[in-house]
């Protein structure tokens, strides 16, 4: 009976892994840029001697591909991509392969780590530079759906200021800045490479500005009508993140507004990956876990900024858009 309790439990895992099987063949198609090699049926010989990769493996993921649903036989040892529209888009497209990216590359590797942590009780450091550009492009699939909250806040608005802490390859603010021409927006960005690369993005643009520089170390010329905060809250220690509204509501105009997205802790019936993400955060020593809704509240009740909502921006993932207005 014990026998077919290990078999039973075996088996068990190994059916809740195979969704994982799935995520891996899409990343690294994604990665090499599989599938875009075998968009028009062709030989696994063909695409190897190409690309310049390890037959034996590409045979290998093909195989998988095959059985999974990503590639089918296409007669005469061909093989063709199939079921595009579950596969990622090539890079350089906005494409969801990023997230997978980010998985492998960073989520997963941590996590599986955690035995090691626990047992020497230290913890990983996170690599801006390493990490920032897929992290920066990680966050431009959030924009879609972010976006037009944020524009709500300057559709009665004429002329004025915008900046967006945090800013990335800055995605919003290109986006914005091309709606509202008579607004002027600056970026700041921590990182200099992601620096760079939004420099580049928004060279054409006249209302954009780009800077490096720490928020810490930064103070705006002029009092801003909206400040946008996307994805930086887990960079800030615990206990300094009430400072940091109180900071920025002293860079606000009165009823400017403060829109911030977030991923926010979740709780026994949240969606699994919005405890996850508390997992990953507390394995960095210069990463921290996530807010909760009551703290966001509390922040910024307690730096005069009253609180417009809370709305969803991602389920699965616990991604918030939580706005506030700072009070005459």
């Amino acid at each position: 009976m014990i026998d077919v309790m290990k078999m039973f439990k075996a088996r068990m895992y190994m059916k809740r892994n195979e969704p994982f099987l799935y995520s891996w063949h899409a990343y690294v198609g994604y990665e090499l840029d599989l599938f875009k090699a075998f968009e028009r049926p062709v030989t696994q010989f063909d695409v190897a001697d190409a690309l310049q990769l390890d037959e034996e493996l590409l045979k290998q993921w093909v195989s998988v591909g095959v059985s999974i649903g990503h590639l089918k036989e296409a007669g005469r040892n061909r093989y063709k991509t199939w079921n595009t529209w579950k596969l990622p888009k090539p890079k350089g497209q906005n494409s969801s392969g990023v997230l997978l990216k980010e998985m492998m590359e960073l989520h997963i590797p941590t996590l599986l780590s955690y035995p090691e942590m626990m047992r020497e009780g230290k913890r990983r450091h996170f690599d801006e530079e390493k990490h920032a550009p897929t992290v920066a492009e990680t966050s431009r699939l959030l924009e879609v759906l972010a976006l037009p909250k944020m524009a709500k806040q300057l559709k009665e608005k004429k002329g004025g200021n915008v900046l967006d802490l945090g800013c990335g390859e800055a995605g919003y603010i290109k986006k914005l800045a091309e709606r509202f021409p008579t607004t002027h927006f600056t970026g700041i960005e921590i990182s200099p490479t992601v620096t760079e690369t939004a420099r580049s993005l928004t060279a054409d643009i006249d209302n954009v500005t780009i800077e490096n520089a720490d928020l810490w170390k930064y103070t705006p010329e002029t009092p801003q009508d909206l400040i946008l905060m996307n994805n930086v809250i887990h960079y800030i220690d615990l206990e300094q993140r009430q400072q940091l509204f109180h900071q920025l509501a002293g860079w606000l105009k009165e009823d400017g507004v403060l829109s911030v997205v977030t991923p926010i802790a979740g709780s026994s019936d949240s969606p699994p990956f919005a405890n996850v993400f508390n997992s990953f955060f507390s394995s960095f020593d210069n990463l921290y876990r996530l807010p909760t809704a009551e703290e966001l509240a509390e922040w910024g009740a307690e730096a005069g900024l009253a609180m417009l909502g809370i709305h969803t921006v991602i389920k699965e993932g616990s991604w918030y858009i939580v706005q506030y207005q700072k009070e005459s």
